[in-house]
């Protein structure tokens, strides 16, 4: 019974490794500086979005949302991206800051979902608010980069 281990690890050691299976560490560099790289991409995007919503304009909504785009407001109504980028351009709300803090991006081969902190201050008629709410983005990396495929927002009480 003792010999069997022992066959098992001669024939492990004697067996070619699969050239595919081995990295060089230019290679894991590589792949580091890449992921590295559609980290910051990401980053940008959520920023390009804060601005977009402080500025209550639409575009970078039409270029990174996916067409089956689903977003849940904190008031638990789900939007499709049509109507998500309506009610941003529609809203009547004019804010004074909208900052967007806490970004933290989790990868997953070509899926990445990213968490972040929403605060804005403004008017919406005339009456002033202060609000701060999470947010979680999924997005999916494609030929056309990454595109945006489901948004989760949690109103912070306050």
């Amino acid at each position: 019974m003792k010999k069997m281990p022992a066959l098992l690890l001669l024939f492990t050691t004697l067996l070619p490794v699969p050239c595919g299976l081995a990295q060089t560490q230019a290679e894991l560099r590589e792949l580091a500086k890449e992921q590295d790289e559609k980290q910051d991409e990401l980053i940008n995007l959520e920023k390009e979005m804060a601005r977009a919503m402080q500025w209550t304009t639409g575009t970078i909504f039409r270029r990174i949302y996916g067409d089956d785009f689903e977003g849940i407001l904190p008031t638990g109504q789900v939007m499709d991206k049509a109507n998500w980028i309506a009610s941003i351009e529609n809203s009547g709300i004019k804010y004074s800051s909208f900052v967007v803090s806490d970004i933290r991006v989790r990868m997953f081969q070509d899926t990445a979902v990213v968490t972040c902190l929403w605060s804005s201050r403004g008017t919406q008629g005339s009456r002033q608010f202060s609000r701060q709410w999470r947010v979680t983005h999924v997005y999916v990396y494609g030929q056309r980069g990454w595109k945006t495929v489901a948004s989760q927002e949690t109103l912070l009480p306050g």
